[in-house]
Order: C-alpha cells, then structure tokens, then sequence
C-alpha cells in the first residue's frame, strides 16, 4: 500500500510538474509554434487517438522524425507533430525510464526502421530494445521520449527536472537544446 501510494505521488509531481506557471498557456499561439490563434482543435496523441495519451507513433514502416522550429530553435518531432526528449541521465542507448517514469514520458516505439524526414540525419536514427522487448528509437544514441501531457507541437517540459534527471527537447545535431 505504502509503495502505490508513493507511485501516485510521484505521478501527480511528474503531472503538475510540467504544465505549472513555467509553461505557456496551452491556448497560448507561442506555445505551438506554427499554429493559428484562435485554433481550438484538440492535438492528437502520437499515436493519432484524440483521447489517449501519446505512446508510440508505432507504424509498420517505422516512426518518422521530422526537424522544424519551436520557441528552442530547431527541433526533433515525431510525424504528427510530438515534441521528442531525451532523457539526460542516459548516456548510452540503454533505455532507464520505465514504470512511472514511462507512464509521463512514453518512449518513441517503433516496429521497423526509423524514417529520417526533413532535417533529420538518418545516420544519427537508430532503435534500442526496451526491456519488453520493444524497439525504442534512439537519435545520436539518445533514447527518445515524448510528454503525456502535451499536444501537437507544444513543448510543456524542455529544461525540466524529473525522474532523477533533466528531459530536454533534441536538435537536429542530436545535441540537446540549450536551457530555455
């Protein structure tokens, strides 16, 4: 009991943690680059199911990642238009996030290779196998992640320090973003 209690403290912490007064209004226009004022259309999730919560971006030809700009200059998104993180506590491939880690930033899954769109090197792309035997996409050999909690190109939790480390959105070079 003690432990399930702890979990759920945990995942209000990781909940409120991104989308307090550090982060733009959601209704904000700056805070989905590209997008129109006024625009009230809920954001799919990766996955394209208004309701649930962003999990993969899985297709059977491999997730896309595309490169365009944001409030942090260029940056890595998934095809629909998900904000991608790192995780700066990995410094290999190897995946740490999982449990309710995973639960707030799902890892970008993928069921073939990953596909290089606009402004992404295709030789930085690459897939690292999850404990459950999924394949995680992993760019300059960072895992890379989405936030739950976030729509089509809103970007709630670059800089932010949770799970025992900073999630910070990726550039083109592979690189993180520069603290915002």
């Amino acid at each position: 009991m003690l432990s399930r209690c702890c979990t759920v403290l945990l995942l209000l912490a990781v909940l409120t943690a991104c989308g307090d007064e550090s982060a733009r209004d959601a209704d904000d226009p700056r805070s989905t680059p590209g997008a129109t004022a006024g625009t009230t259309e809920a954001a799919p999730s990766p996955t394209g199911d208004p309701a649930g919560s962003p999990t993969s971006g899985v297709t059977d030809r491999g997730t896309r990642i595309i490169a365009s700009s944001s409030d942090f200059g260029q940056m890595l998104f998934d095809s629909t238009g998900q904000a991608i993180y790192l995780f700066d506590v990995e410094t290999t491939s190897t995946p740490r996030c999982y449990d309710a880690c995973a639960e707030a930033w799902p890892p970008v899954l993928t069921r073939g290779e990953p596909a290089a769109g606009p402004g992404v090197a295709g030789s930085l792309l690459g897939t690292t196998e999850r404990s459950d035997g999924t394949l995680q996409v992993t760019y300059n050999d960072h895992p890379l992640y989405f936030y739950a909690h976030e729509g089509r190109r809103e970007v709630k939790c670059h800089d932010v320090f949770l799970n025992g480390g900073n999630w910070y959105v990726v550039q083109p070079d592979g690189d993180p973003a520069p603290p915002g």
